[in-house]
């Protein structure tokens, strides 16, 4: 008894020594209020920018009487400033699952899509165009609906494996999401061999990442969804703080592994699905904004996660429109930018504060 307790008293200074007295909620307050400016001010540039040149003075303008009246106004309110909106929810809910599965899983390679995701959403999206469905739920589209479905179905498969496979929850779940990944993989690859050509290159150009417009009672679900799940990952996130420990100091500080890694688990797989659902499947956004951030603010999760989501938007909306511009009037899966850009980026951010992260271990 008297070991334990020597223990829980020595991971408890631990815990303090790392945490207290560094981030206070008025620091944080100012961190995360400075992010949020300049996701705003990326946005709003963003927004400006395209293969049709528009005027701010026009835009501020605002409607005029007839639409075609003031077309820059239209175009901006009506093209590029949803598409904007949607790139930002997308890369925060990336960028936010991302932190979390490091996290939970305590491995620093871990992204949305290291447990299945991915391969879950790609095999609905094959799914869906092969069958030639034509009715439409989520976002507008059958294949989103899709990828939706098959993301949540491969969350829910992985989870049942690795809660049965073992008593490592964090290795179980691991393996089962790389033995699932690579089985899926397999499936779509098939399924793509036989598929007609017209329904590959749509296939595949979903595959690659691609944000395009959405009507706006679909941004506002998506927004409501993606927020609430952001939240309630924040909500835990002083006990995620103590959950990189490890499970035994956890359940030595009061803390309950097993149930705080099925909120962060569900959470981060729920909005990491409608991400996927709207935009097809974007790597580098899990893994390089969290560590990115990891690296110059440190390993506090209670910052982390809320400057994880807003970095990660403004990051996929910078890569969305340069995607959009670079090779105008085409445009790039926005998938091959994120990759493209974020990999010498992180190995930039690496190189410079690599010695001054730590995993609270």
């Amino acid at each position: 008894m008297k070991k334990v307790l020597l223990v829980c008293t020595v991971q408890i200074n631990r815990f303090d020594k790392s945490m207290a007295g560094i981030l206070t909620p008025k620091k944080l307050a100012i961190k995360v209020f400075i992010c949020l400016v300049t996701l705003v001010i990326v946005m709003s540039l963003c927004a400006l920018v395209g293969s049709q040149k528009i005027s701010l003075k026009k835009v501020l303008a605002g409607p005029a009487h007839a639409p075609a009246q003031n077309i820059d106004y239209e175009i901006f309110v009506g093209i590029r400033l949803p598409r904007v909106i949607l790139a930002a929810l997308v890369g925060a809910a990336l960028a936010c699952s991302g932190a979390v599965l490091q996290a939970i899983l305590r491995n620093p390679l871990a992204d949305p899509y290291i447990l299945g995701i991915s391969s879950g959403a790609g095999l609905g999206a094959i799914i869906a165009v092969l069958s030639g469905a034509t009715w439409s739920f989520w976002a507008g589209s059958p294949i989103a609906a899709f990828a939706f479905a098959g993301a949540l179905l491969t969350v829910w498969l992985v989870w049942c494996i690795g809660h049965f496979a073992g008593k490592s929850q964090v290795t179980s779940l691991l393996l089962a999401g790389v033995v699932v990944n690579a089985f899926f993989s397999a499936v779509i690859m098939f399924l793509i061999s036989i598929a007609r050509s017209s329904q590959v290159y749509s296939t595949i150009f979903w595959l690659m990442g691609n944000i395009i417009e959405k009507d706006l009672p679909v941004l506002w679900i998506s927004t409501g969804c993606i927020l609430v799940g952001i939240f309630s990952l924040f909500s835990i996130s002083y006990k995620l703080n103590i959950l990189t420990f490890g499970p035994e100091e956890a359940k030595g500080l009061g803390v309950n592994p097993a149930k705080i890694r099925m909120i962060a688990f569900g959470s981060a797989a729920f909005i990491t699905a409608i991400a996927v659902s709207l935009s097809g499947l974007i790597g580098f956004v899990g893994l390089i904004v969290p560590h990115a951030v990891r690296l110059v603010l440190g390993p506090d999760h209670r910052q982390l996660l809320p400057i994880s989501a807003i970095i990660g938007g403004a990051f996929l909306v910078a890569a969305d429109t340069l995607a959009r511009v670079i090779v105008a009037p085409a445009q790039l899966p926005v998938g091959v930018i994120t990759a493209i850009v974020g990999g010498p980026f992180f190995l930039i951010l690496l190189t410079k504060y690599s010695r001054k992260v730590s995993w609270l271990r």
